[in-house]
C-alpha cells in the first residue's frame, strides 16, 4: 500500500484507535484490579484483626496476653510482610514474631471504640505497610484500659500482584489487538471492494469491453455509478455529434476544394503553371488536414469499443499495394510484402487501412526504387523504403500533434495521422533508419515499445 492509499489511511486509523482503546482499557483494568486487591487486603486485615481481638485476654497479674492469635504462618516468619501488634497505655506491647525486633509505628490518633482506622506507614526494613488499627477497652485491675490492636501488611505485596496482573494483561491485550487489527484490515478490504470493482469497470470501459459501469453495487456507491454512467452517456452523445459535425465540415469543404482544383487546371491551361501549382499545394494541405480530422472524428469513441476485433494483415497489405502501384508515384516502385497469411492485428480494418495506407503512401512518395512491408508473428508491422529517410532530430516532429515537415521536403501529416490512429488502440509508431537506406516506420503495442526502450 502506498503512502497516499485510502486503504492504508483507514487501516492505520483503525489500528491507532484500537491501540488507544486497548491502552485505556488496560490502564482502567489495572486500576480496577489494584482497587480490588486493596479491598481484598483490607478484608483480610479485618479478619486477622477480629481474630486478634477474640484471642486477647488479661491474666491474673493484669497483663495482656494472646491466647491463640491468627493462624497465618506469615505472622511467624520474620519480616514476612504480615505483622500484628497489641499495646496498652501502660507501655505493655505484644508483637508477632514476624516483626522480629521492630515495632509498628502507628500514627497518633485515637480510633473510636469499635472503629477501624486504616493507615499507610513505614514498617520493618523501611518498607511501606498498610495498617488496620482498632481500639478496645479492657478492665485491668479495676480500671478501664484502652488497648490498641493493629495488623499490617507490606504494600509491596499489593504492588507485586498488580504488576503481575498488568504483565498478563499486556499479553492478552496485545493478542486481542492483533486480532482486532487483522479484523480491521479485512473489514477495510471488504468495504473498499466496491471501489476496486468500479476501477475494473472503468478499465473495461476504456478498453472497450464495456460501455457502462455495472449497477449491482452497494447503495452507498450506486449514486456515483449512476452519475458516471450518465456522464458516459453524455460523452458518447457529444462524441457522436462531434463526429457528425466533422463529417459535415469535411463534406462541405469538398465542393470548394474541387472548384479550386478546377480553377488551378484552367490556370495551368492558360499558361500560368506557377499560380496553378501554388493553388494545388494549398488544396493538398487542406485535404490532408481534412483527412486527418476525419480520421480523428471516426476514431474518437470508436477505437477499442469493439472487443476482440482483428484484421488479417496480408490481404489488406496486398490491396493497398495494388492501389498504390497504379498511381504515378508507385508505378516504378518494387513492393516487397513479407507478411504471413496467418498474421492478424487487433485493429478494425478501416482504421488499419488508414494507418498502413499512410505509411505506404509516404514510403512510396520518398522511395527511389523499393518499398518493403514486413510483420512479425506478434503483429508488429515494419514499412521501409530506400529513400532519403528522415534525420533523427526531425523524427519526433513528424509524430508530434500538429507537427509537419511539408515545407522541409519530408513526410507531412501522414505520419501524424498514423500516430493518432494507432494511439487510439494503445499502440505507437517508432521511426528508425532502414536497412534499405531510407526510413523504417514500425507499428507496435505501446507495452512492447516501453520494454524495448527500457531494455
Amino acid at each position: 500500500m502506498k503512502g497516499n492509499s485510502l486503504r492504508l489511511r483507514l487501516v492505520a486509523t483503525g489500528v491507532a484507535a484500537i491501540v488507544l482503546a486497548l491502552a485505556m482499557a488496560g490502564l482502567g483494568l489495572t486500576l480496577l484490579f489494584e482497587r480490588h486487591v486493596g479491598r481484598t487486603v483490607s478484608q483480610d486485615l479485618d479478619v486477622h484483626l477480629k481474630k486478634l481481638l477474640a484471642d486477647l485476654e488479661v491474666d491474673a497479674d493484669g497483663r495482656i496476653v494472646m491466647t491463640g492469635g491468627p493462624a497465618d504462618p506469615r505472622f511467624i516468619e520474620p519480616l514476612s510482610g504480615l505483622y500484628w501488634q497489641v499495646a496498652d497505655d501502660r507501655g505493655q506491647t505484644l508483637r508477632s514474631r514476624s516483626l522480629w525486633d521492630s515495632s509498628l509505628l502507628l500514627p497518633k490518633d485515637t480510633p473510636a471504640p469499635g472503629e477501624v482506622h486504616r493507615h499507610v506507614a513505614i514498617g520493618p526494613g523501611d518498607a511501606k505497610v498498610l495498617i488496620a488499627e482498632r481500639e478496645v477497652q479492657l478492665t485491668i485491675n479495676g480500671r478501664e484500659t484502652p488497648i490498641t490492636v493493629a495488623v499490617a501488611i507490606d504494600a509491596a505485596h499489593v504492588a507485586a500482584a498488580t504488576t503481575a496482573f498488568a504483565n498478563d494483561l499486556v499479553i492478552a491485550l496485545g493478542l486481542l489487538g492483533i486480532v482486532l487489527a487483522a479484523a480491521t484490515a479485512i473489514q477495510v478490504g471488504l468495504g473498499l471492494r466496491p471501489l476496486d470493482v468500479l476501477r475494473r469497470g472503468v478499465a473495461n470501459i476504456r478498453a472497450g469491453r464495456d460501455f457502462q459501469l455495472a449497477s449491482g453495487v452497494p447503495d452507498e456507491v450506486r449514486p456515483l455509478v449512476e452519475e458516471v454512467n450518465a456522464l458516459l452517456a453524455a460523452r458518447a452523445s457529444e462524441v457522436e455529434r462531434s463526429r457528425h459535425r466533422a463529417a459535415d465540415l469535411a463534406h462541405g469543404l469538398k465542393t470548394p476544394l474541387a472548384a479550386l482544383a478546377a480553377d488551378a487546371a484552367r490556370l495551368r491551361e492558360a499558361g500560368q503553371p506557377d499560380i496553378a501549382d501554388g493553388i494545388d499545394d494549398v488544396i493538398g494541405t487542406m485535404r490532408r488536414h481534412v483527412d486527418r480530422e476525419l480520421a480523428r472524428a471516426r476514431l474518437r469513441g470508436i477505437a477499442g469499443s469493439q472487443p476482440d476485433v482483428s484484421t488479417e494483415l496480408a490481404p489488406l497489405s496486398r490491396s493497398l499495394v495494388a492501389t498504390l502501384a497504379r498511381t504515378p508515384e508507385g508505378a516504378g516502385i518494387e513492393y516487397d510484402i513479407a507478411v504471413a497469411d496467418a498474421v492478424t492485428v487487433p485493429f478494425e480494418r478501416s482504421d488499419l487501412a488508414e494507418a498502413l495506407g499512410n505509411l505506404l503512401e509516404n514510403a512510396t512518395r520518398h522511395a527511389h526504387n523499393r518499398v518493403r512491408i514486413a510483420a512479425a508473428d506478434s503483429g508488429e508491422i515494419d514499412v521501409e523504403d530506400d529513400g532519403p529517410g528522415i534525420a533523427e532530430a526531425m523524427r519526433p516532429i513528424v509524430l508530434a500533434r500538429g507537427g509537419r515537415l511539408d515545407q522541409r521536403g519530408s513526410a507531412g501529416l501522414g505520419l501524424a495521422i498514423v500516430q493518432d490512429v494507432v494511439e487510439a488502440y494503445g499502440w505507437t509508431v517508432q521511426l528508425d533508419r532502414s536497412e534499405l537506406g531510407g526510413l523504417r516506420a514500425t507499428i507496435k503495442p505501446r507495452a512492447a515499445a516501453d520494454r524495448d526502450d527500457g531494455g
